[in-house]
């Protein structure tokens, strides 16, 4: 075992430009020095050791003039010295000179001062030899009894090691141990105590707690959990102890400590699935949240509840709780919010939804109330959603909601107000019998609308449900209101020449300095003289929009008004009011062509909205019924289809969800009763503390694939070559946040191999965390070295170095074998992911880093292409898989030739990335033609942009088996 590997307890930091010492200065100062310099050289003897330096001529002179100083500072180090250096000689008997540090041990154990006591048990656990324990027991035996409650509990430790290491030392420990227990008043002793009892002796452990059953929740929190970990491991063990400890569980379930009160929550769901002890636990782990200040706390408490959901018989529980579950949304943190918002929506039911839908809506009224804030415009967003989802799935619940969704219309936030429009457009298709308020209600909140993109949707929805005479005139008001005086042109060029009210003539001409500082004139253009800034806020919102050059609503106006007086056609006889409406409607559409020829607004209008008002104007001169089918009937067709497939794929989605859930039962399985169950049959249930441990050790256990080249073997690395000194290969294990390379280095010659040392650099976002140590290899002999590399974001990165030694007897220079790059995969930090249309257009919009493969490869099938590429990447695809109107496939097989993808997943890091797919089949080259076309991918980072699409360009052809 070479030196880097011993165990060791205690980190030290070395400065790296520090120059080692020669042995005899050290000597010197240790015989010699004052305590400070006997302090520092016993610091660099101690780096020096840990270096794999062996110094055994200091051994003596440490034993004769530095262990009899009394210095609390040296005695601490001395433990630390003594923890390290080797104790036997090359053949394993134990050092002649230990004899007399036993010796001062013992003193130590008998010292009057209770911290030099104290450090001198605790040493005394990491000791491994029993010849060098010994002597010492009856010392540590005496500790026990000792006044202060520092000795007593190191006392414990000491014992509880030793007996687990060497047992023959003392075999009464547990026996020893529960006399002190019953005995012992100190809270931090009795924990130390019963930790001990539970690993050494689980009866007695046992019969202690049943002696003081209905006085746990007296003691402290220490000792608190771990009697819930006992009662845990007996009842996991043996589950028909469980009625005898379930009553002390419940008690526990009332502690002052948080950290008690969890575990024991934990610990019911674990032993009792009766509904008693899940409400129970339930509303232990709400009161928790709510209580808890740490946002990291209330996430981890809100998955354990979402977990208590998973169950079938559980949720029926956590279905009465969900009211009790929306007091967390006082929080302010948004994902605490977001992850309680989505555990009550998978909750309620018809009994609760009522009351969930009171609480939502006063949420919603608060944030109209607060000043604005980020989190505010998307927590919103979120409410907004959640009511979507419950007014969807209990349409009793929309007449309610809709009344104080629609004044969100008017909100400065797109995006809240685009969410309440798209819930607004499906009610209004889905509910008929609300269909009167919902136009109500739009016509009241159209004029405050401030947004264009609100304001086309919003346009639509009217032109499409207005069906009573009333309605349509409404409309036309409105959009009269809203566009101000007609002709626009004559009326801004009026405004233009002057033709305002004198006042605001008064104020419209400041003094101004025509004259500059050199005597020059000022020029001045006439145009360009201060006009009063009220005559942008006066402007009605429609003209705004026109004149800002935003033609695109000029288009949606004039299809709603074709709508409407089509529909008005219809339902009025009189001929005389008909031309009426209709020429007006043509008179808005003539005004606005007029007005986006002019040179007036900020940007001319497209020719592809001068097509759509020109083809509404040639629809209403001749009102020909297969128009007024067009405009009425198959707009709403389509709506009508494209709500019904998201519909399907949302029950599509919610089946899948359930059979996740549901536990299937076989009718040939076998009942199992636990009074007649085997003891060892019901260990099959993992340990949970265990479990709990391994993952904060980063050490969880991953169900490894039956397929045997996913093993360890397949991440293995070659460094070097098979002819070259020193041979090395790594295992590159990929945690969530650093990397660990175990590298074999083998001798290969007949030499042995002085500062054998590994110098790694990186390339990318990565870092290393330490320098190996250096080794020492004998011929033909080999070594494990271990290195930490810390990752930042996810980018490739690429690991080099170099293997250097000193050949022993040699006067050569250092010897340098260069290392092959090791390769850290992308992939490993990419996950699947999901988000909606909305969110994915908002990122295609912001992130700046795009990268554009094209698409070169041997697979011919659009869908196999497909198919390889998420499987590569690890990315999701968003585009539904669609069933075409005539039934005869699905819109991601690629039967047409062409398809289009949109692929998103996100980082451990939580960068996201996004992947727009175009590709084509080239008909025209034959059935066995490549696909061909270009995937484009954007990313916030440079860094990941560019990985990502390395990566698809080296795994965009499939290999041929």
């Amino acid at each position: 075992m070479t030196a880097a590997e011993n165990v060791c307890y205690t980190l030290i930091n070395v400065p790296n430009d520090s120059e080692p010492p020669s042995e005899v200065s050290l000597k010197t100062d240790l015989e010699k020095g004052e305590i400070k310099a006997k302090t520092e050289a016993l610091k660099k003897v101690i780096i020096m050791i840990l270096n794999g330096e062996k110094l055994p001529g200091l051994l003596m002179t440490i034993i004769r003039f530095v262990l009899p100083l009394q210095d609390h500072t040296i005695k601490k180090l001395l433990l630390v010295f003594w923890e390290i250096v080797p104790k036997t000689t090359p053949d394993g008997k134990l050092l002649q000179e230990m004899i007399l540090v036993c010796d001062a041990y013992r003193k130590d154990l008998q010292h009057p001062n209770e911290f030099i006591r104290g450090s001198t048990l605790r040493f005394l656990c990491k000791l491994k030899e029993a010849e060098l324990l010994e002597p010492l027991m009856p010392a540590i035996r005496a500790c026990l009894e000792h006044r202060h409650s520092y000795v007593r509990r190191n006392a414990v430790l000491a014992i509880y090691t030793i007996y687990r290491n060497f047992e023959h030392l003392i075999p009464d420990a547990p026996e020893l141990i529960h006399d002190f227990l019953v005995n012992e008043k100190d809270a931090s002793c009795k924990r130390n105590a019963f930790m001990m009892l539970i690993h050494a002796d689980q009866d007695r452990a046992l019969d202690y707690l049943s002696t003081c059953i209905d006085q746990v929740h007296t003691f402290g929190d220490i000792l608190q959990l771990v009697i819930v970990e006992l009662i845990y491991k007996v009842c996991h063990a043996n589950p028909s102890e469980r009625a005898r400890f379930i009553r002390c569980i419940y008690n526990l379930l009332q502690s002052s400590s948080p950290a008690v009160k969890y575990e024991a929550a934990g610990t019911l769901v674990t032993l009792s699935s009766a509904p008693t002890a899940i409400k129970a636990a339930a509303q232990c782990y709400i009161d928790l949240i709510i209580k808890e200040s740490d946002n990291n706390v209330k996430l981890i408490v809100l998955d354990r509840l979402i977990e208590l959901k998973e169950h079938p018989t559980h949720e029926r529980v956590l279905q009465d709780l969900v009211m009790d579950i929306l007091r967390v949304l006082t929080t302010p943190d948004l994902e605490v919010r977001k992850k309680t918002l989505q555990l009550a929506l998978d909750l309620v039911s018809s009994r609760n939804v009522e009351e969930l839908v009171i609480v939502l809506k006063k949420e919603v009224i608060k944030t109209n109330n607060v000043t604005e804030h980020e989190d505010t415009d998307k927590y919103r967003q979120l409410l907004v959603r959640t009511l979507h989802s419950c007014s969807v799935r209990f349409p009793d619940m929309a007449a309610n909601v809709i009344p104080v969704l629609m004044e969100f219309l008017s909100d400065t936030n797109e995006a809240a107000a685009a969410d309440v429009l798209e819930f607004v457009r499906e009610a209004i298709q889905r509910f008929d019998n609300l269909r009167p308020l919902i136009t109500e209600k739009m016509l009241e909140v159209f004029h405050a609308i401030k947004t264009v993109k609100i304001y086309r949707g919003a346009l639509w929805i009217l032109g499409e449900y207005c069906s009573t005479k009333e309605d349509i005139q409404s409309v036309m008001t409105e959009v009269r209101r809203s566009l101000g005086e007609i002709p626009i042109v004559e009326n801004e060029i009026k405004k233009e020449a002057g033709e305002v009210k004198p006042e605001e003539e008064v104020n419209a001409a400041p003094a101004q300095k025509l004259v500059t500082e050199m005597g020059t004139y000022v020029t001045q253009s006439a145009l360009s003289s201060s006009r009063p800034s009220k005559k942008e806020e006066d402007r009605p919102p429609l003209r705004g929009f026109l004149m800002d050059g935003d033609f695109f609503v000029a288009a949606s106006l004039a299809t709603t008004l074709t709508k409407v007086a089509l529909r008005y056609v219809g339902i009025v006889p009189d001929k005389k009011r008909q031309n009426s409406f209709v020429a007006e409607a043509m008179l808005i559409m003539a005004t606005i062509l007029h007005l986006g020829k002019s040179s007036l607004p900020k940007k001319p209008i497209t020719d592809d909205d001068v097509d759509r008002i020109s083809l509404c104007l040639k629809v209403l001169s001749e009102l020909s019924p297969l128009m007024n089918d067009v405009f009425n009937k198959e707009c709403r067709k389509s709506l009508s289809h494209m709500l019904a497939v998201r519909l399907e794929e949302e029950k599509l989605s919610q089946k899948k969800e359930s059979e996740k859930r549901n536990v299937i039962v076989q009718a040939d399985d076998p009942i199992s009763f636990m009074q007649l169950t085997a003891k060892n049959e019901m260990t099959s249930k993992e340990d949970q503390f265990q479990l709990s441990l391994l993952a904060a050790m980063g050490n969880t256990q991953r169900k490894e694939a039956a397929d045997p080249l996913a093993s360890k073997l397949n991440k293995v690395t070659q460094l070097t070559g098979f002819s070259d000194p020193v041979y090395a290969e790594a295992y590159v294990h990929v945690n969530q946040y650093d990397i660990v390379l175990d590298v074999l280095v083998v001798n290969q010659t007949s030499d042995t191999l002085q500062n054998c040392t590994l110098e790694l650099a990186t390339l990318g976002d990565l870092k290393l965390v330490e320098k190996p140590s250096p080794l020492t290899l004998a011929p033909h002999d080999f070594a494990n070295i271990k290195a930490n590399v810390k990752v930042a974001s996810t980018e490739n990165g690429i690991i080099f170095g170099n293997i250097v030694y000193d050949v022993s007897g040699a006067a050569s220079d250092r010897n340098c074998v260069v290392l092959s790059d090791i390769h850290i995969d992308i992939m490993d930090y990419i996950q699947p992911a999901s988000c909606t249309d909305a969110e994915f257009r908002q990122m295609w919009a912001e992130f700046e880093w795009e990268n554009k493969v094209t698409v070169n490869t041997n697979i011919s099938e659009l869908n196999e292409y497909l198919l390889h590429i998420l499987s590569s990447t690890n990315m999701k695809c968003l585009t539904p898989e669609k069933v075409m109107p005539s039934g005869s496939g699905q819109a991601l097989s690629g039967i047409c030739g062409f398809m289009a993808a949109n692929l998103y997943a996100r980082s451990i890091f939580g960068e996201d990335a996004l992947a727009n797919v175009s590709i084509e089949k080239p008909i025209h080259l034959g059935p066995d033609a490549p696909v061909n076309g270009h995937i484009r991918i954007r990313a916030k980072s440079q860094g990941m942009a560019l990985s990502l699409g390395d990566k698809i360009n080296l795994s965009q052809k499939k290999s041929v088996s």
